[in-house]
């Protein structure tokens, strides 16, 4: 029974050229996998994002069995689960004598801490299923008072070739194409039909634990569909490739009633997990841009999320955990209302995205952002509660990029650090982003009185009460100009319509 190495292998490190796993023997080493209750209570997680996870490692497991690898695998309802992944670790390489201990670098700093710190003569390997390490982003970051993504975007094209012309300058004569990511979707288009996974017996037998175990938590497992495994994860991206890239340039902004995913991809939870490659992917972006089948500001727009932003957030994490966590630079307190759970809302633009939350476990990043993230924003909720939401209900939310999306680009609670200036806008954005405002009960055209949209007072109290901080702010200066235009009468209009609707938050009234 005993093996000369053990590598564990964690719910979202799901590849086969893991660095660790590259590192043993099939046929002297051996493999664990383990469902934790702590990995699934630390905050309540949506009851799809638990399916999806412990169904893509227990086909992952068959599969790697399948190869010749000695897999111990240990489901979250055995009599012998100890609770966590340290203790998982310590009771498996006692049990199997194992010599060394081989693990690849965590995605979340609570869980690789509670590692490092568990007393098994452990080998951590670098992961290398991003373009860049830990190191090589400390690097960059030494000496930079701000860390701008694009100037990061800019490193990462360069090194890998993507969308450079053979004179090293970047296809079309722009880095960036993003003013022309941000269309409305017109009436007469209509978004190509999601690709859907029906469950197998692996599936459907983690779907009954999880609805048995976690009934609790918020969130429906009916509408679950998502590829468990990498051939459907790859069935996927072709289907993306196919009907939705041409598009998503265009309208990767618009938001629309009834359409949880219009032109995106919904690939981010299979690829943080493992089930897709980061470098294949944009390969196969670039190669449909060159053979005309994709717009540029599509194809251009595609790899920046990835080896620009996705890179980048995760490189200000490990920077700066866990210290980054605490950041709360406009002294938020206000609790996370109760309608952030369970979608009950008279705003229609929030009841959509978080209802369709709860339904898919999924709102893609302008929903996040612009939506119930900039509603947070105005309302001066507390950052770690913001925090713990998006990482309890989104299928793809794992800490290293959840978090400084979060913390930073939403919350702008690192103070500028991540981005230059907040995301906070009025219900205008919403109107001119999206068909929510017209079946609202209340009027975006208002900004004070009962019927007003909230996020119009909200918006300019918000800029109000934190103008010591963010006048100075250059982007913000021709906002402020416009403020202090405004007649004095309704500037106390929109600051009483403020105070009013945070009085009622605190009172726990659904808005």
């Amino acid at each position: 029974m005993s093996v000369r190495r053990l590598a564990l292998i964690l719910g979202d490190q799901l590849s086969f050229d893991l660095a660790s796993l590259q590192a043993l023997d099939p046929q002297q080493d051996a493999v664990l996998l383990a469902e934790v209750a702590a990995e699934t209570d630390h905050v309540p997680h949506h009851p799809q994002k638990i399916a999806l996870i412990f169904s893509s490692m227990r086909h992952f497991a068959e599969a790697l069995r399948g190869c010749g690898w000695r897999v111990h695998y240990v489901k979250l309802d055995d009599p012998h689960n100890s609770g966590s992944l340290p203790a998982e670790l310590q009771r498996w390489t006692t049990k199997l004598q194992a010599s060394e201990v081989h693990l690849t670098e965590c995605g979340d700093w609570r869980v690789e801490d509670q590692l490092r710190r568990c007393g098994l003569p452990l080998i951590w390997h670098a992961d290398s299923r991003f373009i860049c390490g830990r190191d090589e982003f400390a690097r960059w970051a030494e000496g930079r008072k701000q860390l701008r993504m694009e100037f990061f975007y800019r490193e990462m094209r360069r090194k890998t070739g993507l969308l450079i012309n053979g004179d090293g300058t970047p296809v079309g004569g722009a880095w960036n194409f993003d003013a022309e990511n941000r269309k409305a979707l017109p009436k007469q288009i209509k978004a190509p039909m999601a690709a859907r996974f029906p469950a197998d017996a692996i599936t459907q037998e983690v779907l009954e634990l999880v609805a048995a175990r976690f009934s609790h938590h918020y969130g429906s497992l009916a509408a679950f569909d998502y590829p468990v495994t990498h051939a459907e994860a790859e069935a996927l991206w072709q289907h993306f490739l196919g009907f939705a890239l041409p598009a998503f340039g265009d309208y990767q902004d618009a938001m629309a009633i009834g359409e949880p995913f219009l032109f995106h991809a919904r690939i981010s939870a299979a690829l943080n997990i493992g089930l897709l490659d980061v470098r294949r992917l944009c390969a196969d972006v670039e190669a449909a841009y060159w053979r005309g089948q994709v717009p540029l500001n599509a194809a251009e727009g595609f790899i920046r999320q990835l080896i620009g932003w996705r890179e980048y957030v995760r490189g200000i994490y490990w920077l700066h955990m866990p210290e980054y966590a605490m950041r709360n630079a406009f002294g938020n307190t206000r609790a996370l209302p109760e309608f952030y759970w369970t979608g009950k809302t008279r705003m229609k633009c929030m009841s959509q995205a978080i209802g369709q939350t709860l339904e898919h476990a999924y709102a893609h990043h302008i929903q996040r952002l612009m939506v119930t993230g900039n509603f947070a924003l105005l309302a001066g909720i507390a950052p770690s509660q913001v925090c713990d939401w998006y990482l309890a209900v989104y299928m793809d939310a794992f800490d290293w990029v959840e978090l400084p999306n979060t913390l930073g680009m939403v919350m702008h609670a690192d103070g500028g650090y991540l981005g230059s200036k907040p995301y906070c806008a009025s219900g205008q954005y919403i109107k001119r982003m999206s068909n929510y405002c017209g079946d609202c009960a209340y009027k975006v055209s208002e900004s004070v009185g009962e019927q007003a949209c909230p996020f119009n007072a909200l918006y300019w109290h918000f800029l109000m009460r934190h103008r010591p901080q963010l006048s100075g702010n250059h982007r913000l200066g021709m906002i402020y100009r416009g403020l202090d235009k405004m007649s004095e009468a309704k500037q106390q209009g929109l600051w009483d319509r403020g105070e009013q609707l945070l009085a009622r938050l605190d009172a726990g009234e659904i808005l």
